[in-house]
């Protein structure tokens, strides 16, 4: 297998404009690389600002009532999931799953993708779409509410073009999604999702990779489709199923809202899964052999009180994996663990893959942010953990004293972490801790702040905020 260069997965994704403009840094799909590593060479990105005030916010938009799908930036537009909360067509109301396009520039709505909601304990109320879509050139790809991976023209309708071979849109004014092609998970595949979907795609080559929603029924008594795909590698042109496993099978211990991720091992692509089953999966991308798989349990764990799933995503930094576990945000607080992988070899690698784990963290689902030989990460306690990234050695905790869902990011010499109280701790980064300062959003923070072209964006449940630093007077 060729091992194309890749190039999306430095650590910031940079598109050359024409003309002699200067590259873009945008915010592509969730984590900004296919590594997921939530990292930025950004500089200049601010350390204060006032939501109430204004002071240092470019502009300001209302999304829905409740907002989980992390905003990403690609191509002078923000993709952002929410619900309809704060319809933005009054001819559809009610409970919908809605992914907003807006303008970068100002926050001005160009267009909404909105599906209907899914009965019974498949599709939880008010929760909207909770997926971060994954952008290349002119083609988005989400999970939608309804166990969907759509293909969407990041133009909507507004080219007064319908695009692909969907042709059959319910809303197809100037403002509406155009589909390019849907892959029903549910009827297609005969996935039974849990609660709701989450996955955020991850796009290599010509594929899309997703983990699918299949879960246990709402009472935890078994796996209701144990031979349904858990994991799917899609061709990103026609939307068909390329390969698909199942290895967690009838183990999935609850729901699966974890998502994918993509890196090099020793000159060859690995594609990440974490499993509904607590167990860490590596294929090869083009084949769906599996390679290696890690429990990221001790072995004396017992569900529900002591074993965890991945609900974080996987990430790739230096020739290692880190990751942590934890449960639905909904189970009590428990034990957690972070573990540092050594993503090579065969089969069952959980003693000979084990670099390091550590312990002194309660249950996460929060991915990790590696730079400069320091681990950052949250647990859902409201705890974030600095740690050494060769040893595990922790160097110093900060307490949120708010639960955390969201995961830390690091740019700019600084850690940006957020909280279920609504506020954003802005920490330097370095193996001392130093708050530089802690500002009150207003509402609650359950995503992750996102750098792009020289800006901070800021989701609450309800706004997404354009945060820049102040502009230096000149001497």
């Amino acid at each position: 297998m060729k091992a194309r260069a890749l190039c999306f997965l430095g650590l910031v994704a940079w598109a050359g404009l024409a003309g002699g403009q200067s590259p873009r840094q945008d915010w592509s799909m969730w984590g900004g690389t296919a590594h997921r590593n939530m990292v930025s060479a950004l500089k200049n990105l601010p350390d204060s600002w006032d939501a109430k005030s204004g002071t240092n916010i470019k502009w300001k938009t209302q999304l829905g009532s409740t907002s989980r799908g992390n905003p990403v930036v690609a191509d002078g537009r923000i993709f952002v999931g929410t619900n309809n909360g704060n319809p933005r067509n009054p001819a559809i109301a009610g409970d919908k799953g809605v992914l907003l396009c807006l303008r970068e520039s100002d926050g001005t709505f160009l267009w909404q993708a909105v599906t209907d909601k899914l009965d019974g304990d498949s599709d939880w109320p008010e929760e909207g779409v909770c997926s971060a879509p994954a952008v290349e050139g002119k083609r988005l790809y989400y999970v939608s509410n309804r166990s969907e991976l759509v293909c969407l023209d990041t133009e909507g309708f507004t080219d007064g073009r319908n695009d692909g071979p969907f042709q059959d849109e319910s809303y197809k004014g100037p403002t509406d999604a155009d589909i390019i092609w849907k892959l029903d998970m549910r009827k297609d595949l005969g996935v039974v999702p849990l609660f709701m979907a989450a996955s955020s795609p991850v796009i290599w080559e010509d594929l899309v990779f997703v983990v699918t929603p299949n879960g246990r029924d709402s009472a935890d008594e078994k796996v209701l489709a144990p031979k349904a795909p858990s994991f799917l590698a899609v061709n990103k042109e026609t939307g068909k199923v390329v390969w698909q496993d199942n290895s967690p099978g009838e183990n999935i211990l609850h729901g699966q809202w974890g998502s994918a991720s993509v890196g090099i091992v020793d000159g060859v692509a690995q594609a990440l899964f974490p499993g509904g089953d607590g167990w860490l999966y590596a294929f090869n991308p083009r084949t769906g052999e599996q390679i290696w798989r890690f429990d990221l349990n001790p072995k004396d764990a017992v569900w529900p009180k002591t074993r965890n799933y991945g609900i974080s995503t996987p990430v790739f930094s230096d020739g290692q994996v880190f990751m942590s576990v934890g449960q639905d945000p909904d189970h009590p607080n428990g034990v957690g663990h972070t573990y540092c992988i050594r993503p090579g070899g065969k089969g069952d690698i959980t003693a000979s893959g084990r670099v390091w784990q550590y312990d002194q963290i309660r249950r996460s689902i929060s991915t990790a942010a590696v730079a400069d030989g320091l681990v950052y990460v949250a647990d859902m306690k409201g705890v974030l953990h600095c740690l050494d990234a060769k040893t595990g050695k922790p160097y110093w905790t900060y307490d949120t004293l708010s639960p955390v869902w969201g995961s830390p990011l690091v740019a700019d010499g600084k850690v940006y972490i957020g909280d279920q109280d609504g506020d954003v701790a802005v920490l330097k980064a370095g193996q001392e801790l130093k708050k530089i300062a802690e500002i009150d959003m207003g509402d609650s923070v359950h995503s992750t702040p996102v750098p792009a072209n020289g800006v901070l964006y800021v989701m609450t449940q309800s706004a997404l905020y354009a945060i820049t630093a102040p502009v230096s007077p000149k001497r």
